[in-house]
């Protein structure tokens, strides 16, 4: 089953001791809302996601402050730019994981489910990139933001290339099954049309012996069982072996 994100993140504020510019909270809700960057006054706010994990609705809000003399706070854990670079280091091992998935897949199922987990992860690091890049145009010159934007578009690739090599491989094991159950269903319709030929060829026979009740005398019905029934079971079998290898059309025949 397809979950469809729908940008829902959890009730989870500002820290209260920052002392970020009034404009920041008063353009923030209840909800965190999309990953976005907010400039005041000197001060840069980065409003991002936590990479999606698998079986979650809701999107985790993370704030990552930037003060006016370049110093760095994170509502998360860690001392500011270094929890932010943890921030994007979480996106770069979910994509790790799946692109082993991906790599382990053998099965349409398995391919579906490396495609199911990793659009939402594609579309937040997609819009994480985004983010970075809106937040180094604000502030020139800062290195730091230049290299996570750099990060941030490379893991942004990454997921692109993962995504669209699972979906390939997924359209071609479905097309690869469908062409396996195409030609069974033909072999099956040679055989069915062969068996026909054969039905139509003996039934007037077999419906001339039943209605006059043919009934030819052999000789065999003298000699002591169980060797005339052996022998007609023998007979038949062989002559079943030949009708059946007559019947079943050869694997490489022409659909």
């Amino acid at each position: 089953m397809i979950r469809r994100e729908h940008n829902m993140t959890e009730k989870i504020q500002l820290p209260k001791m920052w002392e970020v510019p009034g404009v920041f909270r008063e353009r923030l809700g209840d909800r965190s809302g999309r990953q976005r960057a907010m400039f005041a006054d000197g001060h840069l706010l980065l409003i991002l996601h936590k990479a999606p994990q698998p079986n979650e609705d809701q999107r985790v809000a993370a704030f990552f402050w930037r003060q006016p003399d370049g110093n760095w706070m994170a509502s998360e854990q860690g001392a500011g730019l270094a929890a932010l670079n943890l921030h994007v280091d979480e996106y770069e091992s979910v994509i790790d994981h799946w692109e082993n998935q991906e790599y382990e897949a053998v099965s349409a199922a398995s391919y579906f489910e490396v495609l199911d987990r990793l659009a939402p992860v594609h579309r937040a690091v997609r819009n994480l990139h985004a983010v970075l890049q809106d937040a180094r145009k604000q502030v020139n010159g800062d290195r730091n933001l230049i290299n996570l934007r750099d990060r941030a578009y490379d893991l942004e690739r990454r997921a692109e290339l993962l995504y669209a090599g699972a979906k390939n491989s997924l359209d071609f094991a479905v097309a690869q099954r469908s062409e396996e159950q195409s030609s069974a269903a033909n072999r099956m319709a040679q055989s069915a049309h062969r068996l026909n030929l054969l039905a139509a060829f003996f039934f007037p026979l077999a419906t001339l012996s039943a209605v006059f009740g043919v009934n030819l005398k052999f000789g065999l019905e003298e000699n002591p069982p169980p060797w005339g029934f052996l022998v007609l079971v023998g007979v038949g079998l062989l002559m079943g072996l030949v009708l059946a290898a007559f019947v079943t059309p050869r694997r490489n025949s022409a659909p």
